[in-house]
């Protein structure tokens, strides 16, 4: 299975995301690939602090899986929904990311300002898409879709929430085995972010809110 970082990119219109940042493409690009493993970082966190159950349900609840293989995702995207996800997943650190983000690369610091709200919704489907997948090879053929088989979506929570699917360890060991490997390959990918993934191995999250608030009224 390809990264999350080539699912993303393969899908998305450089050139439209350069022009809405008012760059060019080459350094719109070089953006992204500094992006996409920030956003994961602050995921991993999540799940380090406790909060693999709210992060799922977030994920699958308000996010489509198949964002990323339609014509143009980043269309789809709701750029004030991506504002809340990094207020959940940055909290006050959120200057601090963007200020690392733009140190090494060919982007300034302001530029991630309005690439990071573009990208977090995307990284939520992909994760949505993962766990829907995870579900439906764990569950022996079961329902792969929010919306077919069975009781759908609240069967497919139950079972990833529940420790079902043939998943032992639960959700926390699931979110923990797919977002630990995506994040070890964008420290590979981007060894000079090294500073900025220190900044999410560890605390409690406490100025965080917790992710399940994104979830609105149903």
């Amino acid at each position: 299975m390809s990264s999350m970082m080539d699912q993303i990119l393969s899908g998305l219109p450089i050139d439209q995301i350069a022009e809405r940042l008012g760059t060019d493409p080459d350094t719109a690009e070089d953006a992204v690939r500094r992006a996409l493993p920030a956003l994961l970082s602050g995921l991993d966190l999540e799940v380090q602090t406790g909060k693999a159950e709210s992060l799922a349900s977030a994920a699958l609840q308000d996010h489509d899986p198949d964002i990323l293989t339609r014509d143009n995702p980043l269309a789809f995207v709701d750029a004030a929904d991506g504002e809340k996800i990094l207020g959940h997943l940055f909290g006050s650190d959120r200057t601090a990311v963007e200020q690392r983000l733009g140190a090494g690369g060919k982007a300034e610091a302001g530029l991630f300002s309005k690439l990071l709200p573009m990208l977090a919704p995307l990284v939520m489907s992909w994760l949505a898409g993962r766990l829907r997948n995870k579900a439906g090879a764990g569950g022996g053929g079961g329902a792969t879709t929010a919306d077919e088989g069975g009781g759908g979506l609240g069967d497919l929570l139950g079972g990833l929430l529940g420790g079902g699917g043939g998943f032992g360890g639960g959700i926390g060991d699931l979110l923990g085995g797919i977002l630990g490997g995506e994040k070890e390959a964008g420290k590979q990918a981007m060894p000079d972010l090294g500073g900025l993934f220190d900044m999410f191995t560890g605390g409690d999250g406490d100025d965080r809110p917790d992710v399940g608030d994104l979830l609105g009224p149903r």
